[in-house]
């Protein structure tokens, strides 16, 4: 199939775009390149524009034979999300509108959206499943649900079939080395840590809060490798073959690690470094996120394969890849 990837000059779509490309798919790349990089697309052509722009939709949809999309592109900054929030009901919720007028416009059904775990706000219990109530506490959370509504609503008017995935804390790189994890800023646990490894000169690492209700007094996490993402994206892909409704489910391991643990797993496998900080907690920060990702395993046979080792040896491997090119 040719799929148009949105945002995947970015780093969950630019590792999807790699593995449709494996599988003997065309991904076409949509992306403005905001916080993507153009060194990411290799497994197809880009298209350097925004979805805020009817007119480059429409003239993606007419000279490619599109026949379903996958959705990445997004704002995804929480502390950016408070202090500026049109920007990510522009990009999130406009964007996403803008693109299903274009597929309802070029008769194109299938679409997997990439949402987020934010959607839930603060849990009230875990493991967190699909029937927890959605009750986002910031803009780019909202921002998400908001997406999803509409493409539910477009789905209840027969206009469409859609998957989202809520993801929880992505992570990890591409084992061949290809493609990482690149963000300016980077707020990701991971990849600082392993920045801060790398270059010990650095500051230390800062680990916000320890003195939440969880054994070690860190914050729990639920980190998912990224080709995992990609398997269950591709799942979904096929699974629209045979849906014809919205749904939507929950992208984690099912293993909570807290961020002391975390940073113990990256010591083993960086020399013992990095040094690191505990600094105050961050605002509405909760002591513990993990998935159920039952409802996934169940309805689309997916299961994650990759677990917090991998993620930062496969990440830590992409970095000094980088490093060593300087």
């Amino acid at each position: 199939m040719i799929i148009l990837v949105c945002g995947g000059a970015g780093y969950i779509g630019s590792h999807m775009c790699k593995r449709l490309a494996r599988d003997g798919h065309v991904p076409v790349t949509f992306d403005n390149l905001s916080t993507g990089h153009e060194w990411a697309v290799k497994w197809g052509p880009l298209i350097r524009a925004d979805l805020l722009d009817p007119a480059a939709l429409a003239k993606v949809f007419r000279e490619h034979s599109i026949d379903a999309v996958m959705h990445f592109a997004a704002r995804s900054i929480v502390s950016e999300s408070v202090r500026n929030p049109g920007l990510y009901f522009r990009n999130n919720v406009t964007g996403t509108l803008n693109l299903l007028d274009a597929m309802a416009e070029n008769g194109v059904t299938k679409l997997v959206f990439s949402s987020t775990a934010a959607v839930y706000g603060n849990p009230l219990y875990t493991p967190i499943d699909e029937t927890h109530p959605c009750a986002p506490i910031n803009p780019y959370g909202w921002s998400k649900l908001m997406a999803e509504r509409a493409i539910e609503e477009y789905c209840r008017a027969g206009a469409l079939r859609a998957v989202s995935l809520r993801y929880f804390n992505a992570a990890g790189a591409d084992a061949d080395g290809e493609i990482g994890e690149s963000h300016d800023p980077e707020t990701h646990l991971i990849p600082n840590m392993i920045r801060a490894a790398l270059d010990p000169s650095s500051r230390p690492v800062q680990i916000f809060g320890h003195d939440y209700a969880t054994p070690d007094h860190t914050c729990i996490r639920d980190y998912i490798h990224v080709d995992d993402l990609c398997e269950a994206h591709l799942l979904a892909l096929e699974s629209l073959a045979e849906s014809g409704r919205f749904r939507a489910f929950n992208l984690g391991s099912g293993n909570g690690h807290s961020v002391a643990e975390v940073l113990a797993v990256c010591r083993a496998q960086c020399d013992g470094e990095p040094e690191a900080e505990f600094v105050d907690r961050r605002e509405g920060d909760p002591p513990t996120l993990v998935a159920s990702n039952v409802a996934a395993a169940s309805a689309l046979g997916w299961k994650p394969n990759r677990g917090l080792a991998d993620c930062i040896g496969t990440a830590l491997a992409w970095h000094r890849g980088i490093a060593s090119q300087r």
